[in-house]
């Protein structure tokens, strides 16, 4: 496997029961790139992450992270390994305050004493601001608590949490599907901070004026399997509907060009 391969994957499978929700899905993203993954509804695309980020057990496959095969047993290894996920839920404590949602279960102890533990809340308060600034996501008060907050102030806290640590890979499930077009646009510009930072990104997106604006190269999926394997220059938004829908058929998605 070629050196700058951040993540592969090789017959990536799940089924529930009788149901394939996702059939050998072959899969590379590489250092810096930026890649959608667009299908309907049903398609195998959130179940593909969830394969990857251990959120659910794989039924068959392998998956290469960073250089080696890997098996992680359960989320936090995921991301303990490098892999930031923003899922549709955000995952975020609506009672807690913006440095505490970002180091929700990695929270930083001042003085350990078991259950009676210290937390070190400056130091958590100085790494948030630190997160916000890498992002450009602008919080006027990082004690208000995320009940308070809009919806575009959610989103942003939950993916300036992938800022927080070392990530090596960020995956977004439809980051803006609720948000407003002043939200969406904000969201859109963390998305290019990202890339001018290098980091390697996988996006879910129904959105094809944001995937043109947005990646490099865009992956079809559609009843369970990858389908096209398209760069942005070479294909047209008809393209990749035709494939969506399954009007035009190619090839099942191989090795990255």
């Amino acid at each position: 496997m070629d050196g700058d391969v951040i993540l592969r994957t090789e017959g990536l499978t799940k089924h529930y029961g009788g149901v394939h929700a996702l059939q050998g899905a072959n899969f590379e993203l590489r250092a810096g790139e930026h890649v959608a993954i667009m299908g309907d509804n049903g398609a195998g695309k959130s179940t593909f992450v969830r394969q990857i980020t251990a959120v659910e057990r794989r039924t068959a496959g392998k998956i290469w992270f960073g250089g080696k095969e890997v098996d992680f047993e359960n989320p936090l290894e995921a991301r303990e390994a490098g892999i930031e996920t923003v899922f549709q839920n955000l995952a975020l404590a609506d009672d807690l305050d913006v440095p505490s949602n970002l180091f929700l279960g990695r929270e930083r102890i001042r003085f350990n004493l078991g259950p009676f533990s210290i937390l070190d809340r400056r130091s958590m308060r100085t790494a948030t601001v630190a997160a916000l600034e890498k992002t450009a996501v602008k919080i006027p008060n990082l004690s208000n608590t995320i009940r308070n907050m809009s919806g575009g102030q959610r989103q942003c806290v939950a993916i300036a949490r992938t800022a927080a640590f070392a990530s090596k890979l960020v995956i977004m499930d439809e980051p803006t599907a609720a948000l407003g077009v002043q939200e969406t646009a904000q969201v859109e510009n963390i998305i290019r901070t990202l890339k001018e930072h290098g980091e390697p990104l996988i996006l879910i997106s129904h959105n094809m004026r944001q995937v043109f604006d947005l990646v490099d190269r865009i992956v079809v999926f559609r009843r369970g399997r990858i389908v096209a394997n398209l760069r942005k220059e070479e294909t047209s938004g008809q393209d990749v509907v035709a494939y969506i829908t399954g009007a035009k058929t190619g090839p099942e998605y191989a090795d990255a060009a």
